[in-house]
């Protein structure tokens, strides 16, 4: 492996870290389940990625139903909260509107 591989995959490791520490941020701090969905995407876009920089360095596909199982699980999942978000937003009272020339 020459050095520029080397400091092409330091870049790479660097990167996917402080991505996921971003994203695992703001799935604790929120604040809306929204923001903890997209969060979690990214996570599991980030996995994806070092799953796919992993079968790059070591020349094997072995990893690619690994691969197809964290990208269904996430487009799964986001439509599950999507969906949840919709229902619990259609059940919520509606709050009368304060603009103005309302009496």
């Amino acid at each position: 492996m020459t050095t520029f591989t080397t400091i092409l995959l330091v870049a790479a490791g660097v990167g996917l870290t402080a991505t996921a520490l971003a994203s695992l941020v703001r799935i604790v701090r929120g604040p809306t389940i929204l923001d903890r969905m997209i969060a979690s995407d990214v996570l599991l876009t980030t996995l994806m990625l070092a799953v796919g920089a992993d079968m790059v360095v070591r020349g094997h596909t072995d990893t690619i139903p690994l691969m197809t199982v964290i990208g269904a699980t996430a487009t799964l999942a986001t439509i599950v909260v999507a969906r949840f978000v919709k229902r619990r937003a259609a059940h919520q009272p509606q709050q009368p509107s304060t603009g103005v020339g309302h009496v």
